[in-house]
């Protein structure tokens, strides 16, 4: 049976329910860790994609990310963190992630 990779998402709202700012976050944020291609267009890398779910600009992370690039997976959280958006793990690291994240958020999530 073919399985659905585990995704983190950012989505684009912030926790008090306001719409992110500006429009187009997703697209700019995935690209810092996207890359040119030989016609110098920019590919997003395959582990971060913007996307659109149920109307709302989101940001899709492969959940393997954090032992892939853990630097980018942290800039990510990061961003996520200081401005305030609302973050959505996978069910099966919900639990060891965000105690990871609650704790490190003292600490600029310092690992995950």
């Amino acid at each position: 049976m073919h399985q659905t990779p585990q995704r983190v998402v950012i989505q684009g709202i912030t926790k008090n329910g306001r719409t992110f700012r500006p429009s187009d976050w997703a697209e700019r944020l995935c690209g810092v860790l996207g890359s040119f291609d030989a016609d110098e267009r920019l590919r997003y890398a395959d582990d971060v994609q913007p996307t659109l779910i149920d109307g709302v600009r989101c940001v899709l992370i492969n959940a393997q990310l954090p032992s892939i690039n853990p630097e980018g997976f942290r800039f990510l959280m990061d961003f996520a963190r200081d401005n305030d958006l609302r973050v959505i793990l996978p069910e099966e690291r919900r639990t060891a992630v965000a105690t990871s994240v609650l704790a490190a958020s003292e600490n600029s999530l310092a690992t995950v």
